[in-house]
């Protein structure tokens, strides 16, 4: 299997509810790599890189997650970064 990227943008209750923390763990968790970032408008952005499977796996367990409420989700997929090698909160 191969590696994909995907820009992720999730509108809901989803800032100030430990989203990015949640998000941080499971990248660990499935060796994907990217990053999150709080938008002014209420919504997080990120970028997830690693296997489709596991980043669906990632995206289930925040729709599931008892203190998160996504209303809205927009994935595009967008090209790898060879370079990266982690996940991070961005500000």
């Amino acid at each position: 299997m191969h590696r994909i990227r995907q820009s992720i943008q999730f509108y809901g209750r989803v800032q100030g509810v430990g989203f990015r923390y949640k998000l941080g763990y499971l990248a660990d968790k499935y060796s994907v790599t990217g990053w999150a970032r709080n938008e002014y408008d209420g919504s997080v952005s990120a970028e997830l890189q690693g296997l489709e499977e596991d980043i669906d796996k990632i995206v289930q367990a925040l729709y599931n997650d008892r203190y998160i409420e996504i209303d809205d989700i927009r994935r595009r997929k967008i090209s790898v970064d060879e370079e990266e090698r982690r996940f991070g909160v961005r500000y």
